[in-house]
């Protein structure tokens, strides 16, 4: 009954100590498109459902390319990634120009939170209405980020946000035992196997797919690789699922003679 009176301004508390606007930001997040991160000790991949964004068909961007290091996918709001993307690649831009070395993408990250943080501290502003997975590698490994509207920033060895992502984050906790030792091409699999579970039944399975690693400068893969990894993964899953069995049946004659058919087990006292 409070919301219509306390949600045009962020600053201001509702009397149940909520935030509307910060809440309207993470429901954005939990609307978009899904999409999901995993990483091994050598990779780091992120996945992404495509959907069409007009009568046209045209797909909108799920993951962006930040520098030869770091890549993000997205969930929410377009223009609000498109903005951040352009923060954190004028922040790698100027780090090479200082240094003249990659920004370790630990630091970027805080730096991303501490910018998101003010938008939810000040009434002239807004929270950024997108979520965010950011993959990246430099001389500490590879690194999965979960960067949220609220500015919650959490370290994840694997990480699925957006519509329907329940399916997917049950997928990455049954199979996180796997992905620290797998090769390139499995992980990249378990995504697609992952971020399957939160598509339609109804829809057309449509990924986008980024990887960055050891020797490897953050890539977005082709349709045409796109394609392979797809059959590869569907391949893998009629592998993995075992044979249904038939219920055993109990023959008459293995009943013991002396319990009556009839009873239910349960003796009645009177």
């Amino acid at each position: 009954m409070f919301r219509s009176h306390y949600d045009s301004d962020v600053t201001v508390w509702s009397p149940q100590g909520r935030l509307h606007q910060v809440e309207y930001a993470m429901e954005a997040v939990n609307l978009g498109t899904a999409t999901v991160a995993l990483k091994t000790e050598d990779f780091a991949v992120l996945v992404a459902l495509c959907k069409p964004s007009s009568e046209l068909g045209i797909s909108l961007p799920k993951i962006i390319s930040i520098d030869s290091h770091v890549g993000i996918s997205i969930a929410g709001i377009t223009a609000d990634a498109r903005l951040l993307s352009r923060y954190l690649r004028t922040e790698c831009l100027s780090y090479k120009h200082s240094y003249s070395t990659i920004y370790p993408v630990q630091r970027l990250v805080t730096n991303l939170g501490n910018k998101l943080q003010i938008t939810t501290q000040r009434y002239d502003r807004r929270p950024y209405g997108v979520g965010m997975l950011l993959a990246g590698y430099d001389e500490k490994g590879a690194h999965i980020y979960q960067v949220m509207p609220s500015a919650n920033v959490l370290i994840c060895k694997a990480m699925a946000i957006g519509a329907r992502s329940q399916g997917s984050r049950t997928y990455l906790e049954r199979n996180l035992s796997e992905f620290k030792t797998s090769s390139m091409h499995d992980i990249i699999v378990h995504g697609i196997q992952a971020v399957s579970r939160a598509c339609p039944l109804d829809e057309e399975l449509k990924i986008a797919v980024g990887i960055v690693g050891k020797d490897q400068p953050f890539k977005l893969l082709s349709s045409v690789e796109c394609d392979a990894y797809l059959e590869l993964a569907k391949t893998s899953e009629r592998h993995e699922t075992p044979p249904e069995t038939p219920a055993e049946t109990v023959e008459p004659s293995a009943v013991p003679s002396d319990i009556d058919p009839t009873s239910t087990g349960f003796s009645e006292e009177i």
